[in-house]
Protein backbone atom coordinates (compact mmCIF):
# COMPACT_ATOMS: atom_id res chain seq x y z
CA UNK A 1 0.00 0.00 0.00
CA UNK A 2 1.25 3.54 -0.70
CA UNK A 3 2.23 5.61 1.98
CA UNK A 4 0.01 8.99 2.22
CA UNK A 5 1.95 12.20 1.93
CA UNK A 6 0.97 13.41 5.24
CA UNK A 7 2.15 17.37 5.50
CA UNK A 8 3.17 18.45 8.89
CA UNK A 9 0.22 21.32 8.83
CA UNK A 10 -2.38 18.27 8.45
CA UNK A 11 -2.11 16.72 11.25
CA UNK A 12 -2.00 17.87 15.46
CA UNK A 13 1.11 18.38 17.12
CA UNK A 14 0.12 16.63 20.23
CA UNK A 15 -1.93 13.58 20.73
CA UNK A 16 -5.44 14.55 22.34
CA UNK A 17 -8.68 13.15 22.12
CA UNK A 18 -12.05 14.14 23.87
CA UNK A 19 -13.28 10.85 24.98
CA UNK A 20 -16.96 11.97 25.65
CA UNK A 21 -17.13 13.17 22.09
CA UNK A 22 -15.97 10.33 20.31
CA UNK A 23 -18.11 7.79 22.07
CA UNK A 24 -20.79 10.02 21.51
CA UNK A 25 -20.18 10.12 17.97
CA UNK A 26 -19.40 6.57 17.74
CA UNK A 27 -23.03 5.38 19.19
CA UNK A 28 -24.68 7.21 16.74
CA UNK A 29 -22.84 6.16 13.38
CA UNK A 30 -23.76 3.42 12.31
CA UNK A 31 -21.71 1.55 10.00
CA UNK A 32 -24.11 -0.16 7.47
CA UNK A 33 -25.89 3.20 6.75
CA UNK A 34 -22.07 4.80 6.19
CA UNK A 35 -21.27 2.40 4.04
CA UNK A 36 -24.23 2.86 1.59
CA UNK A 37 -23.88 6.39 1.69
CA UNK A 38 -20.45 5.75 0.71
CA UNK A 39 -21.98 4.21 -2.27
CA UNK A 40 -24.32 6.26 -3.29
CA UNK A 41 -21.08 9.19 -3.17
CA UNK A 42 -19.63 6.67 -5.66
CA UNK A 43 -22.52 6.37 -7.79
CA UNK A 44 -22.27 9.87 -7.88
CA UNK A 45 -18.57 10.07 -8.84
CA UNK A 46 -18.76 9.38 -12.34
CA UNK A 47 -18.74 12.51 -14.82
CA UNK A 48 -21.81 10.73 -16.72
CA UNK A 49 -23.98 9.93 -13.95
CA UNK A 50 -23.10 13.10 -12.36
CA UNK A 51 -24.15 15.09 -15.67
CA UNK A 52 -27.18 12.43 -15.97
CA UNK A 53 -28.38 13.42 -12.20
CA UNK A 54 -27.70 17.19 -13.15
CA UNK A 55 -30.05 17.23 -16.27
CA UNK A 56 -32.45 15.32 -14.43
CA UNK A 57 -32.99 17.98 -11.57
CA UNK A 58 -32.86 20.64 -13.93
CA UNK A 59 -35.52 18.72 -16.23
CA UNK A 60 -37.08 16.62 -13.87
CA UNK A 61 -37.50 13.97 -16.05
CA UNK A 62 -36.14 12.71 -18.97
CA UNK A 63 -36.50 9.79 -21.02
CA UNK A 64 -33.25 7.60 -21.86
CA UNK A 65 -32.70 8.67 -25.46
CA UNK A 66 -32.83 12.43 -24.31
CA UNK A 67 -30.58 11.46 -21.49
CA UNK A 68 -27.97 9.88 -24.40
CA UNK A 69 -28.27 13.00 -26.00
CA UNK A 70 -27.30 15.25 -23.30
CA UNK A 71 -24.10 12.83 -22.64
CA UNK A 72 -23.33 12.86 -26.33
CA UNK A 73 -23.07 8.75 -25.97
CA UNK A 74 -25.15 5.70 -26.88
CA UNK A 75 -28.95 4.40 -25.50
CA UNK A 76 -27.12 1.46 -24.29
CA UNK A 77 -24.84 3.13 -22.37
CA UNK A 78 -26.91 5.81 -20.86
CA UNK A 79 -29.17 3.38 -19.80
CA UNK A 80 -26.95 1.63 -18.55
CA UNK A 81 -25.95 4.92 -15.87
CA UNK A 82 -29.79 5.22 -15.32
CA UNK A 83 -30.01 1.61 -14.12
CA UNK A 84 -27.28 1.90 -11.63
CA UNK A 85 -28.65 5.69 -10.23
CA UNK A 86 -31.85 3.65 -9.96
CA UNK A 87 -30.37 0.63 -8.17
CA UNK A 88 -28.44 3.23 -5.71
CA UNK A 89 -32.11 4.90 -5.18
CA UNK A 90 -31.32 7.90 -6.83
CA UNK A 91 -33.50 7.75 -9.70
CA UNK A 92 -36.65 6.76 -10.61
CA UNK A 93 -38.28 5.35 -13.72
CA UNK A 94 -41.70 4.84 -15.89
CA UNK A 95 -42.41 3.54 -18.88
CA UNK A 96 -45.12 5.47 -21.27
CA UNK A 97 -45.70 3.14 -24.53
CA UNK A 98 -42.26 2.63 -25.73
CA UNK A 99 -40.22 5.23 -23.69
CA UNK A 100 -38.59 5.03 -20.68
CA UNK A 101 -38.51 8.40 -18.21
CA UNK A 102 -35.98 8.58 -15.27
CA UNK A 103 -36.27 11.25 -13.11
CA UNK A 104 -34.74 11.90 -9.24
CA UNK A 105 -35.90 9.57 -6.87
CA UNK A 106 -37.23 12.87 -4.36
CA UNK A 107 -36.28 15.84 -2.91
CA UNK A 108 -33.40 14.36 -1.08
CA UNK A 109 -31.69 13.89 -4.47
CA UNK A 110 -32.56 17.05 -5.62
CA UNK A 111 -31.13 18.73 -2.49
CA UNK A 112 -27.84 17.07 -3.41
CA UNK A 113 -27.20 18.13 -6.46
CA UNK A 114 -28.30 21.87 -5.96
CA UNK A 115 -25.81 21.69 -2.80
CA UNK A 116 -22.74 20.38 -4.77
CA UNK A 117 -24.04 23.13 -7.79
CA UNK A 118 -23.48 25.75 -5.50
CA UNK A 119 -20.57 24.58 -3.43
CA UNK A 120 -18.72 24.00 -6.90
CA UNK A 121 -19.84 27.75 -7.86
CA UNK A 122 -18.52 28.87 -4.30
CA UNK A 123 -15.07 27.26 -4.53
CA UNK A 124 -14.56 28.58 -8.27
CA UNK A 125 -15.61 32.29 -7.19
CA UNK A 126 -12.60 31.51 -4.15
CA UNK A 127 -10.33 30.47 -7.15
CA UNK A 128 -10.77 33.93 -9.25
CA UNK A 129 -10.67 35.94 -6.24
Amino acid sequence: MAKANVKAEDVCETACVEREKVERVKQQINEEESERMANMFKGLADKNRMTIVQALAMEGELCVCDAANILGASTASTSHHLRYLRKLGLAKYRKEGKLVYYSLDDSHVQQIVELAVDHQQELNERENE
